[in-house]
């Protein structure tokens, strides 16, 4: 791993962008071609995760046309942006034969970190039992790597396992799954990775019919919020919307609706892909 993808703030690929751009002539500089060309590789990946798909098509053309058979990090690298934004563009289609080199080329050069990351790609793109053997072969590679970095995806690997097995309604193994991110993110002491997880165990109770136990951790979540200890979550407010109208308490659940509505509507990503969830809060926070 080198030193720039320490920057990553994944909540802030905007800024992230500018950091990166900050660094590019000192490893320019540096005669490291390898390390120039993955900093370009992260750079795509800032634009497309603002959306802006051609600057990142853009930049990833120039990559490739710098690569050579020697630069495989660099190589792999590209791969799994390219497939990124692919997927991340909804042509998922073309995402799949980039991941699948990249896993090919991590396997045979030992990096064992985007062995595990081109997996749990596969794993996203992937339906049903394809998703599920493909998140089992990282959560594999992972745990029997020797190296840190690739055991750091274990939390990623249960959530993404976890949701799942919560699309296709199997709500104990996905709630199994769930715990073990928790308490994988517990004892790392994570703060936003740790709260993603609570409400995910909190949203599957809710799914199983247990309500209580569901709100008692929502309301852990948004005293947090109140408390300074987390910023607001669109999320958050949208459970305790779905609990309250559960418990048929029609004023609160029109108040968190009101709230998530507020913050989820201003998300570039749910404004294009979930209209009709925005429809509903809105709705729903009128009476």
């Amino acid at each position: 791993m080198k030193d720039f993808d320490k920057l990553w703030d994944y909540n802030d690929p905007a800024g992230t962008e500018i950091k990166f751009r900050e660094l590019l002539d000192e490893v320019k500089n540096s005669n490291d071609k390898s390390a120039y060309l993955q900093l370009e590789t992260q750079i795509a990946r800032t634009l497309g995760l603002q959306m802006k798909f051609d600057d990142a098509h853009k930049l990833l053309d120039e990559v490739e046309s710098e690569l050579t058979d020697d630069l495989s990090a660099a190589k792999i690298r590209y791969l799994l942006e390219r497939g990124r934004v692919f997927n991340s563009s909804k042509q998922k289609d073309k995402s799949r034969d980039l991941f699948l080199k990249a896993y090919e080329i991590a396997k045979s050069t030992g990096e064992d970190f985007y062995a595990v990351d081109a997996a749990h790609m596969m794993g996203i793109i992937e339906p049903g039992e394809e998703s599920l053997k493909w998140n089992e072969t990282a959560m594999k590679d992972a745990e029997s790597s020797e190296s840190d970095s690739a055991k750091g995806w274990l939390g990623s690997l249960y959530n993404n396992t976890g949701w799942t097995y919560f699309d296709m309604k199997d709500y104990e193994k996905a709630l199994e799954l769930f715990l073990k991110c928790r308490q994988w993110h517990e004892e790392r002491k994570k703060g936003l990775t740790l709260a993603i997880a609570k409400w995910s165990v909190a949203k599957t109770l809710r799914m199983m019919g247990k309500t209580d136990e569901s709100l008692d951790i929502q309301l852990a979540l948004l005293k947090d919020i109140e408390d300074g200890k987390a910023v607001s979550d669109g999320y958050v407010y949208e459970e305790l919307m779905e609990l309250y109208l559960i418990k048929n308490e029609k004023e609160k659940a029109a108040e968190y609706a009101g709230k998530s509505y507020e913050l989820l509507s201003k998300d570039i990503w749910v404004a294009e892909n979930e209209k009709d969830k925005l429809e509903r809060l809105k709705k729903i926070s009128e009476g």
